[in-house]
């Protein structure tokens, strides 16, 4: 049974799916645009990598925020039960042993809403791609 968007008009095959009616603009209309639970969430993964690598710019890219610098670095991204940080398939290979905590598939990092965020890993992923991808 499909299910037509009333804001939108965009039309799904499955009920209340979730989507953007509206791509984002920036990083805080993306974050505005979420559920107000995981707000701070957001807002605490985008402070770690922005303190980790401040030369990179702020965009939305894909429709998730990202952080740029001559190209895409990482990104991360709000789910229902879990955030997604996307720093590329060679990173996760990288830090695979301090990663096994959490499910991962090549270039995706799941982090659960109901664990702490690991904020120091989160950092050193965030640098190491900088360190790979900048231009």
């Amino acid at each position: 049974m499909e299910w037509k968007c009333p804001r939108c008009g965009r039309v799904f095959s499955r009920q209340q799916q979730d989507h953007y009616c509206i791509k984002p603009q920036n990083i805080d209309a993306y974050i505005d645009a979420q559920d107000t639970k995981i707000q701070p969430v957001l807002r605490e993964v985008r402070s770690i990598i922005h303190a980790a690598i401040p030369d990179a710019e702020e965009r939305i890219s894909w429709s998730m925020p990202t952080f740029w610098k001559g190209r895409n670095i990482i990104h991360f991204a709000a789910f229902r039960k879990h955030l997604g940080l996307y720093p590329g398939g060679e990173a996760t290979e990288v830090f695979a042993k301090a990663l096994r905590a959490y499910s991962t598939s090549k270039g995706t990092i799941r982090l659960p809403y109901d664990q702490p965020l690991p904020a120091a890993l989160i950092r050193d992923i965030a640098l190491w791609c900088y360190k790979q991808y900048a231009e």
